[in-house]
């Protein structure tokens, strides 16, 4: 269906992708990834140890933060440490974002190693926990290939996108003037081979049908395989 939505996008349509790899040099992975006017670099560091409750185990780990630069929106939005304290909406979305990313590592593969994510949201409209997740694993193949252990440690590709019900009707990948105004919102992360790693979904005014959910899994599923051949495209 054309001419629903406010970009004029077809209800099944991702918005322009964009992946620019080695995007910043000191990090050992660095991805610009772009989803519309969604911006968000995200990169990896290796470091050695992991946390104390891992020692002695051979297993590797992977934490992930999420932080909005304060221009990332037209309202300027404020620093954590000005606050003294992270948001809680940041601290939900990077525990969401290092659940993702674990799941589709072999740690026993890593080795005593930490894999840290940063994924900073430059510019704002709607979808940048999902996009930072997609960024991520590309992020992370760079990185992990840099030291020869790609192949070893990614058991599984991993990508997340985003789906609502906007007027009435399940769209793909909504941007923020679909998103403030949606009557149900979905982020959903899987692998490549189609499996649920995560499913987060809320209405957000009247309850909605089972068939709605079922058709917003099936959107977002068409739209993850899309994101899996961009990711491939520069993995």
């Amino acid at each position: 269906m054309t001419g629903l939505r406010p970009s004029g996008r077809r209800t099944d349509e991702l918005r322009e992708v964009n992946i620019t790899r080695g995007f910043t040099s000191a990090p050992h992975g660095s991805v610009l990834m772009e989803m519309g006017a969604t911006r968000v670099l995200c990169t990896v560091s290796i470091g050695d140890g992991v946390p104390r409750f891992m020692k002695g185990q051979g297993r590797g780990w992977l934490t992930a933060e999420y932080s909005m630069l304060p221009g990332a929106t037209r309202e300027r939005g404020q620093r954590d440490a000005t606050r003294g304290r992270q948001q809680g909406r940041s601290v939900e979305i990077q525990r969401l974002i290092g659940r993702s990313l674990r799941a589709g590592l072999n740690f026993k593969a890593l080795g005593e190693r930490t894999l840290h994510v940063d994924c900073d949201v430059l510019q704002a409209d709607g979808g940048t926990r999902t996009a930072s997740i997609t960024g991520a694993w590309i992020a992370v193949h760079e990185a992990l290939d840099g030291i020869g252990l790609a192949e070893k440690v990614l058991a599984h590709q991993i990508a997340a996108v985003s789906v609502g019900i906007y007027r009435g009707t399940p769209v793909l990948d909504l941007d923020y003037k679909e998103d403030h105004v949606a009557e149900a919102d979905l982020n959903l992360v899987m692998t490549a081979e189609g499996r649920v790693i995560e499913v987060q979904g809320t209405a957000e005014g009247e309850p909605f049908e089972m068939s709605a959910l079922e058709s917003l899994l099936r959107l977002g599923k068409a739209g993850i395989e899309e994101l899996v051949e961009r990711q491939r495209q520069h993995a």
